[in-house]
């Protein structure tokens, strides 16, 4: 819960919207803004910009206007004058697969842009943010950050999940996006008929919210609530309910207490807190993408997070949650049981949180947590600390000579924790699949997409297709997957992607050949390749780098500018 709301002793304060409308000098800013709702009194209010993320683009966020509007009304009625304003989205899930995909990263930064360009331009007060679709809420929070203004994340919620009836011989069960991708593979082989696939595809994904398991969307959302910049339960609430609307006039009432405090990013988002925010997601079993957003989350409020810190603390923390999608339940499941807050009190009680982290609520993560009940005790959803999933972190940061730079690897455990086998090499995620569904690749190979990272895409596009269809092929304890591109929040089994240095700039990746010996230790946390050093650099030497696959607009502009992936990919640096 937010901090109750005391009656003003004194004005709000307003550092940066009178500049804007204080003073006969500034009657015409004054004059553009009746028309849009204000009346005189408003001018004397601090102005709270509330950043929309609503489109018809994709469910995750077709509902956020609504969300948007609730917490208007919660700025408004604790003191504030609240303006809406929208930036974009885009849909992995939609474009996943396609050239589209290659404009899913990049439009983190485009989001982080548009926010911070609004309300630094507008001279809002503070800020709330709402975010659904998975580069919305690292997006936002680069923004926030940037801007250290009074500011609070919403997440829009999770999808309800899908339901495939029991039917033609097919068993009735709880579905989401990646089972239509694993449908996918399992169509390709005749393991389900016309008549499945095209049920999965129309019942799996039921209304708003985001994709129901914890992959990317729900990972960050509980990373950023872990981190104190949501208020609490704000990461598990379903997309479709009342918790959430509660939640997000709450949340309006809250940055405006914030304001009142000075409490901005800055004293939150500390490298305390960005630690608790990689101890939950591990012990969730969340998103690689988790890796690269926190490192360029981290950029941005100028807090030192590196692909260390993920092995430090993966080597203390176990992963409690059966979740998909290597696990058994949605996220819609966890919300119904407690969402995190259970966990998270567990996880300060065995030492593994900094408790003594300042939240949005203005306490700390301590206080905050002082009065939450534990589970349930017939849940089966989270484990207890003393018998876990994996006693140790499912995000397995590897280095080796295909990886001086390092690589993220998501080992479950149920696929093994090692992995050697001979390389096929695709120069893109299209070829791969197609060689996937027809056939071509076997047993005992190891994929290797490379010309898919930041630069070389560019966009570090997302392989959910490939490691899907290696799934639903049957292949997932058989084929493995390496690639200098990323992977989605549903992707499962053998796989490493964030190879760096990247292909497009003459990282290893680049010079491997078909038929070369890879081998994937998790255990060691290596990924090397059985070339000599001084074959490796008789290939180099003859490697050209491939021109450019765009020289104009957003994508030729991201390429130029963005950094590595070990560095988060960002664009500001």
């Amino acid at each position: 819960m937010a901090r109750p709301m005391t009656k003003p002793t004194a004005p709000l304060p307003r550092p940066h919207s009178a500049i804007v409308v204080d003073g006969p000098e500034r009657a015409a800013s004054r004059a553009m803004l009746y028309p849009v709702g204000f009346v005189a009194a408003d001018f004397a209010k601090p102005q709270v910009g509330i950043a929309s993320t609503w489109a018809m683009v994709t469910p995750c966020n077709m509902h956020i206007d609504g969300l948007a509007r609730a917490a208007a009304t919660g700025a408004d009625s604790a003191g504030g004058k609240a303006v809406i304003f929208n930036t974009i989205t885009v849909s992995d899930g939609i474009s996943m697969g396609t050239e589209g995909m290659k404009y899913s990263l990049v439009s983190r930064e485009v989001i982080a842009d548009s926010i911070e360009t609004v309300v630094a331009g507008q001279g809002y007060d503070a800020v709330v943010a709402l975010g659904g679709c998975d580069k919305n809420m690292p997006g936002c929070l680069i923004a926030l950050a940037r801007l250290d203004r009074p500011a609070i994340f919403v997440y829009g919620g999770s999808i309800l999940p899908g339901k495939t009836p029991q039917e033609d011989g097919c068993e009735a069960k709880n579905t989401d996006v990646v089972s239509v991708f694993e449908a996918v593979g399992a169509n390709a082989q005749g393991k389900i008929t016309p008549k499945q696939f095209l049920t999965v595809e129309q019942t799996a994904i039921p209304g708003p919210g985001s994709c129901g398991g914890m992959y990317t969307a729900n990972t960050m959302a509980s990373a950023i609530e872990a981190m104190g910049m949501s208020l609490p339960g704000s990461s598990s609430q379903v997309a479709v309910s009342m918790e959430k609307v509660e939640d997000c006039t709450r949340a309006g009432q809250a940055v405006v207490e914030l304001l009142r405090l000075g409490i901005t990013p800055k004293k939150i988002m500390t490298k305390k807190a960005f630690e608790n925010a990689i101890t939950v997601i591990i012990t969730l079993g969340g998103s690689t993408n988790a890796v690269l957003h926190l490192l360029a989350m981290a950029h941005a409020i100028g807090v030192k997070l590196s692909l260390a810190d993920f092995t430090r603390i993966g080597k203390r923390v176990p992963v409690l949650a059966d979740l998909r999608p290597s696990g058994k339940y949605h996220a819609a499941d966890l919300a119904a049981i407690g969402g995190i807050e259970p966990l998270m009190k567990a996880l300060l009680a065995a030492g593994l949180l900094h408790g003594d982290c300042l939240t949005v609520t203005g306490r700390t993560v301590a206080e905050n947590l002082k009065s939450v009940k534990p589970y349930p005790a017939d849940q089966q959803i989270i484990r207890p600390l003393a018998a876990p999933l994996k006693k140790d972190s499912h995000l397995v940061i590897m280095y080796g000579n295909l990886a001086p730079d390092g690589a993220v690897a998501k080992i479950s455990g149920k696929e093994g924790l090692g992995f050697t086998g001979k390389a096929r090499v695709f120069a893109s995620e299209e070829e791969c699949l197609k060689r996937i569904l027809d056939g071509t690749v076997k047993a005992g190979e190891v994929l290797v997409i490379r010309y898919e990272g930041p630069k070389g895409g560019p966009g570090m596009r997302e392989m959910l297709a490939p490691t899907s269809a290696i799934m639903g092929r049957g292949l997932g304890k058989t084929v493995a997957l390496i690639t200098d591109g990323r992977f989605s929040g549903g992707t499962h089994g053998l796989v490493v992607g964030h190879v760096t240095p990247e292909a497009a700039v003459g990282g290893p990746i680049a010079l491997v050949k078909n038929g070369d010996l890879i081998t994937i230790d998790a255990v060691g946390h290596r990924i090397d390749v059985a070339v000599s050093a001084r074959e490796l650099a008789k290939r180099r030497k003859l490697w050209k780098a491939p021109k450019a696959r765009y020289t104009r607009g957003v994508l030729a502009k991201y390429a130029r500018q963005v950094t590595s992936a070990s560095l988060g990919a960002v664009t500001d640096a």
